[in-house]
């Protein structure tokens, strides 16, 4: 397997076109991959079962299958020259049959830490940063022996869960029971629910040769459980918390031995609780080995986004420390936004300063899809903010 550097516009594994590049996965992070490598020069490719993926529609190439069918992965491996993955539920054991020919990073090894909290947790630990009090609940002797401390918590299957989806908050014995039947008695971590002042992420990217940058943490709002708003400006936390949160991301990098984009969710504790006093203002939350949704920014208010640094990654194209040169605040803008099938007023948005929008080509909207993010840049903290609300206000999204 070669890691040489893969330069846009050289010949490809074929040697009859450009170099391609794979991405497992055809959501809207793999569009936003697909069209950063094309930018630079890159074919790609898609591999996704759905014949309308985001990511899909605006490849060169799209392989419709599953991620486990041995004919789709062979057809990617004799197209591509490296590959990637935009979620992080991708089959580990799909990802490690490609790193067995082609360069693939994140590795499966990494993948498939994140995709169980119960072994995320242990390794997240050692980043330098302390987790929530959890406990593993995996069978009935262990839901028994769950500790009073950890109640009021919240139940979250360890495979599986995304956008709050896997997860019930619980305060009672008789409610983690009932909670973990309905759950169908999968294995489980109850983690003990914290006091928080607010929520931050870090986005660092780690190249073949052990090379880390990252972006400044992004300060975020989650609303049931999805990702709203991401403020992402100087003096958005304390310098202390931040220098934390940054050291604490690239140690979780280096310690599992990525390659790629990651980011690292943290909660800040409120001030003067006992919990903060015992377990310090940060705690990490977890961890997804692709570009995050609180980075979408870095595509509007940096000279580098974290889809350049995708692809820079995985090619091994040198990383450069990025630069932002805006304040700016991110909405999502999910499928409720459609009210009775109508587009919103997407005129009066845009006829407000510094606002950018990006749709992500999803032929339906439901409520709570991701169907799209708007980023207001701005000169300053006070103006991006004041601007995203008025944007928030046509839109009908409450406000922050």
């Amino acid at each position: 397997m070669s890691r040489q550097i893969l330069l846009p516009g050289s010949a490809g594994v074929s040697g009859d076109q450009q170099t391609t590049l794979g991405v497992m996965g055809g959501g809207q992070l793999g569009r936003m991959f697909v069209q950063a490598a094309q930018a630079m020069g890159y074919f790609t490719a898609v591999l996704d079962p759905d014949a309308i993926s985001p990511a899909g529609l605006v490849s060169h190439y799209h392989v419709q299958t599953d991620y486990l069918d041995q004919q789709g992965l062979a057809q990617l491996m004799q197209r591509c020259a490296a590959i990637t993955t935009e979620f992080e539920n991708v089959p580990a054991p799909a990802l490690r049959t490609l790193g067995a020919v082609r360069p693939t990073a994140p590795a499966a090894d990494a993948v498939a830490i994140a995709q169980d909290r119960i072994q995320e947790k242990a390794h997240l630990a050692r980043g330098g940063v302390a987790v929530a009090p959890y406990a593993v609940i995996e069978n009935a002797e262990q839901l028994a022996a769950v500790p009073e401390q950890l109640l009021p918590g919240i139940l979250k299957t360890a495979r599986l869960g995304y956008d709050g989806k896997g997860q019930v908050r619980v305060s009672s014995r008789a409610e983690l029971t009932s909670a973990w039947q309905a759950l169908n008695g999968v294995p489980c971590v109850l983690e003990q629910m914290l006091p928080l002042a607010a929520e931050c992420s870090v986005i660092v990217a780690r190249g073949w040769d052990g090379a880390c940058v990252n972006f400044a943490p992004q300060l975020n709002l989650h609303r049931q459980g999805i990702l709203a708003v991401t403020q992402a400006y100087e003096g958005n936390l304390p310098p202390a918390q931040v220098e934390q949160a940054v050291l604490a991301t690239k140690s979780i990098a280096e310690e599992l031995g990525y390659v790629g984009v990651l980011c690292v969710e943290f909660f800040v504790l409120a001030e003067g609780s006992p919990e903060r006093d015992a377990l310090g203002a940060l705690v990490v939350n977890e961890m997804a080995p692709r570009p995050h949704n609180s980075g979408h920014y870095t595509l509007d208010a940096c000279d580098v986004s974290q889809f350049e640094l995708q692809v820079r990654t995985l090619t091994g194209l040198p990383l450069v420390q990025p630069r932002q040169h805006s304040a700016a605040v991110m909405l999502n803008l999910l499928g409720d936004l459609w009210v009775d099938g109508v587009t919103p007023p997407w005129d009066q948005v845009l006829a407000l300063p510094g606002v950018h929008l990006h749709l992500y080509g999803k032929l339906k909207a439901s409520k709570g899809r991701k169907m799209g993010h708007l980023t207001v840049t701005a000169e300053s903290a006070s103006q991006a903010h004041a601007t995203a609300l008025a944007a928030a206000r046509v839109l009908g999204i409450e406000a922050f």
